[in-house]
């Protein structure tokens, strides 16, 4: 960090190399991606009178990144003057079906360097980052962590570790990955109008029911665990090299046992931090309480090209009640998605910042 506080006057750098330098490892992310991914959602169902309605979509995203051209200052107090450097960001989703919008989010991902008050430091060779984005349903998320290299991979691939996609009691641990959670729209065999009229397809869409798999993986076992589709990607690809970032809102995340009798697991977040800001419309009926993403930044070798392929799961927790009741709930929204590198920054009209 300056041990001088910023100027305030600064210049983008004319030099592409030289902005991309100053993002460290997410220098990666700059640039045009497209891809296919998947979201799962369960969400409150007062039209149509049942305790969920369980959507599932196969998506289509596009992604683009800008660095910012100049260093973005943060005045100090107790210590000195910081300066952060990151991107822009624009996300964009539809259902690949029905190309329906789905999701739409404007933001922003930065680096930070170690602090002295808060102490504050990355893990070694990594960087503290975080992303900050605003979502049209009424959300804005500072989703803090880590950005760290594996320079090589033992046999060009890794294993992504699963997520949980069933419900469970605010304030409890989280349930073991694979776990349909006992509400019958997650088990896909069960062919019941309870089961069938509570998640997709519904009425609206009937001529473009749920295929029975997804790129080889069945569908029954991408709604028990989305990063099944991740790790199919990945099938038979050489990873050369990769940048790993996880961040969440909060420091640590606990889950059940995995095993009868074990202990709880609490997965540590380097650096998490941050929070979500809510409608006020949502908190009584589906609020926003936490965020926890890895994005995985992958280079790509094959017989006759190198290439940037980015992978990403991200869990968003919303709580709300099942209706008729007043227990409430933490229902995980899972997206996966992995798109490939279609356009590298180009500096042209970028910005500074004052």
């Amino acid at each position: 960090m300056p041990n001088r506080p910023v100027s305030s006057v600064r210049t983008v750098p004319g030099d592409d190399a030289q902005i991309l330098a100053q993002l460290g490892l997410l220098a990666g992310l700059a640039g045009s991606w497209q891809g296919q991914g998947f979201n799962l959602i369960a969400r409150p169902d007062h039209d149509g009178g049942g305790p969920l309605f369980l959507e599932l979509n196969i998506t289509a995203e596009q992604l683009d990144l800008k660095p910012i051209g100049s260093p973005i200052p943060n005045r100090g107090l107790v210590q000195q003057d910081i300066e952060l450097f990151g991107l822009t960001y624009l996300q964009q989703i539809s259902d690949a079906t029905t190309s329906g919008a789905l999701h739409i989010e404007p933001g922003i991902w930065v680096t930070q360097p170690a602090l002295t008050d808060p102490v504050q430091n990355p893990p070694p060779t990594g960087q503290i980052v975080a992303r900050m984005g605003n979502i049209p349903h009424g959300n804005s998320i500072l989703v803090q962590g880590s950005a760290i290299p594996v320079p090589t991979l033992t046999g060009g691939t890794f294993n992504i570790p699963p997520v949980n996609t069933a419900p469970f009691k605010v304030g409890d641990p989280m349930p073991v990955p694979g776990t349909q959670g006992g509400f019958p729209p997650y088990n896909l065999t069960d062919q019941t109008p309870a089961a069938t009229d509570f998640r997709t397809p519904f009425g609206d869409i009937p001529e473009h029911p749920l295929p029975p798999n997804i790129n080889g993986v069945a569908m029954q076992d991408v709604v028990n665990d989305p990063t099944r589709l991740l790790q199919q990607a990945i099938k038979g690809q050489n990873i050369q090299s990769m940048v790993v970032i996880n961040i969440a809102t909060q420091a640590s995340l606990t889950s059940l046992p995995t095993h009868a009798g074990g202990p709880s697991v609490n997965t540590v977040v380097i650096d998490g931090g941050g929070g979500v800001e809510n409608l006020a419309f949502l908190i009584p009926n589906a609020q926003t309480a936490t965020v926890f993403a890895t994005f995985w930044i992958e280079t790509i070798a094959d017989e006759t090209e190198t290439f940037l392929q980015l992978q990403y799961v991200q869990t968003v927790l919303l709580n709300f009640p099942i209706l008729g009741t007043t227990t409430d709930l933490s229902w995980p929204h899972v997206s996966v998605a992995t798109l490939r590198q279609v356009a590298p920054f180009n500096s042209k009209a970028l910005t500074g910042f004052r």
